[in-house]
């Protein structure tokens, strides 16, 4: 896999490539915008970003995730879960070529597994429907996986990051677990049930996604470390969900995140390494990996933000 940092210019038609980095065969000159996707006046990328998005009843909510969606994406994938209002008709008129996906089990980790099958993009971008997320915070994403991370983690407790949206008791427990998973697997992070992720569509031939509910987040988070994939952590605001009630139920799910932690536990697959969640804006040590390729090109302003 191959990816691309490039500084934008926009006051012109044509992106130019740096000799040494055009790929062979190609004409030098020729690379026009079409190939590298303008995200603003000091980046632009190579690779196709899909955004999935599973979504039962939110048709009152779409309105604001769609409107923060930034326009260079290559693809929204709405995954419906059976919904009994206008859901999907308020999608596409919001995003006319938005590719509609009907859930056929029940669940978020079912909605999204369903989800990332059909995403066709190099990078996946996964974004609540209740309007929490802020799709601004997108580039950081991408920006962190161009330039080396495997997975691009957000963190509502990482600086730079906040939420509005949980009660002391789900702080609480949200600790607790968080700190049990990076006692057990080596891990570093700063936040655990959240689901504003980003990654490489190899990341799913490696972690094997195999629940339905809410705990697929941790599921993920879990793997990627067994599977000793390249881990950044984004600051990320989550917002008070704008309509409509959240199936969350905190104790419920609290214990099924329990499970999966301890049944991951004794699965006994091999720790090939242990990264570590770090910041975005590391040095390029820091960010080094598989999926790297990128080129200098972002500002400081558009990568800064540590873990606290």
């Amino acid at each position: 896999m191959t990816s691309f940092l490039r500084p934008a210019d926009s006051g012109k038609d044509q992106i130019e490539d740096r000799p040494q980095d055009r790929i062979q065969g190609q004409l030098q000159g020729q690379i026009t915008a079409s190939t590298y996707r303008p995200i603003s006046t000091h980046l632009a990328i190579a690779p196709p970003v899909s955004i999935v998005i599973p979504a039962m009843n939110e048709a009152e909510n779409l309105p604001y995730v769609f409107k923060t969606l930034p326009h260079w994406i290559h693809e929204v994938v709405l995954v419906d879960g059976n919904s009994t209002d206008e859901t999907v008709a308020v999608a596409r008129e919001l995003w006319p070529d938005v590719k509609v996906v009907e859930q056929h089990g029940k669940g978020k980790g079912d909605a999204l597994i369903t989800g990332f099958e059909a995403a066709t993009g190099d990078i996946i971008v996964m974004v609540d429907a209740d309007g929490s997320a802020d799709g601004h915070e997108i580039v950081s994403y991408v920006s962190a996986l161009v330039s080396g991370a495997d997975f691009a983690k957000g963190s509502r407790f990482a600086n730079g990051g906040g939420t509005d949206d949980m009660t002391p008791i789900r702080k609480l427990g949200n600790w607790a677990l968080c700190t049990v998973v990076n006692r057990k697997f080596g891990a570093r992070y700063t936040d655990l049930c959240y689901g504003y992720n980003a990654f490489w569509r190899h990341c799913l031939d490696e972690i094997d996604l195999d629940c339905t509910g809410f705990e697929v987040e941790t599921l993920m988070n879990i793997r990627v470390v067994k599977a000793g994939l390249k881990v950044q952590e984004i600051p990320s605001h989550e917002y008070i969900r704008i309509h409509g009630a959240s199936n969350l139920r905190a104790v419920r799910d609290g214990l099924r995140v329990l499970k999966v932690i301890l049944k991951e536990r004794s699965n006994r697959r091999s720790l090939r390494r242990r990264p570590h969640a770090v910041a975005l804006g590391s040095g390029p040590g820091e960010t080094s990996g598989k999926s790297s390729g990128a080129t200098e090109g972002t500002t400081s302003g558009e990568t800064s933000g540590e873990t606290s």
